[in-house]
């Protein structure tokens, strides 16, 4: 310690407080005029996300843990269902939860959108399907005449394994489709001479797969998933 710190500490100490004394008395002053940079935010106006209507269905489920999948291309369905599947199973086993404690939501969207629609639709719209999604048949190598995520015989040929949408529904899994990819799809098949293209989106939205919703968009929809409480998992 420097002697004259040892000799003179009350006069350093008083020292000290009048500088900071003044310093605090130029402050004042100069800022007397001068508008606050930071306003106090107002008690009670805290941001809350709005609640749409068109998401109020994801309310509907009621299970203790939430979550929703994105998947964007074929690779991201398959991924999607295996993951969905292992929620369940391991849920179950390391949590002891049953299906009914669990809220979870595939969105399908982009080049995974004609997955949402069934057999029927694939058979009818094959070649347009096969283009949109930029996928083939892993057992013909030509575009699919049928849903192959829902398919008994195409188990273990892609990485979503055994599992298929219909067994995920029979455990509570719900989907959300996206009705603005859904009308590009359907203006690719009337391009490709299928008809008028919303007469085509009609009958594509009448056949999707069970508890699916149609939801305006599906970038959006995750968003808004999130809002409500839904953890999200992108599937790719």
């Amino acid at each position: 310690m420097p002697q004259s710190d040892v000799l003179f500490p009350l006069a350093r100490r008083s020292f000290l407080s009048r500088f900071g004394t003044g310093l605090v008395a130029i402050g004042a002053a100069l800022g007397a005029d001068a508008p606050a940079v930071h306003a106090q935010e107002p008690s009670g106006t805290r941001w809350q996300p709005a609640r749409e209507a068109e998401d109020d269905w994801l309310d509907t489920m009621h299970g203790k843990h939430r979550t929703i999948l994105d998947a964007v291309s074929a690779q991201g369905v398959a991924d999607a269902l295996h993951f969905a599947s292992n929620i369940f199973t391991t849920s179950k086993s390391g949590y002891r939860l049953a299906s009914a404690d669990l809220a979870v939501v595939i969105c399908l969207r982009h080049a995974a959108t004609a997955f949402a629609f069934n057999d029927a639709m694939w058979a009818k719209f094959s070649t347009a399907m096969a283009a949109r999604t930029k996928f083939n048949d892993p057992k013909s190598h030509a575009p699919a005449v049928v849903n192959v995520f829902n398919s008994n015989d195409h188990r273990g040929l892609l990485s979503n394994g055994s599992t298929t949408f219909d067994e995920l529904i029979r455990q509570g899994m719900h989907f959300a489709v996206c009705a603005q990819s859904t009308h590009g799809l359907a203006d690719s098949i009337a391009r490709q001479g299928g008809g008028e293209a919303e007469n085509t989106y009609q009958t594509l939205t009448s056949n999707v797969v069970g508890n699916s919703h149609m939801v305006p968009s599906g970038i959006v929809a995750v968003g808004h998933a999130q809002e409500r409480g839904f953890p999200y998992v992108y599937c790719g």
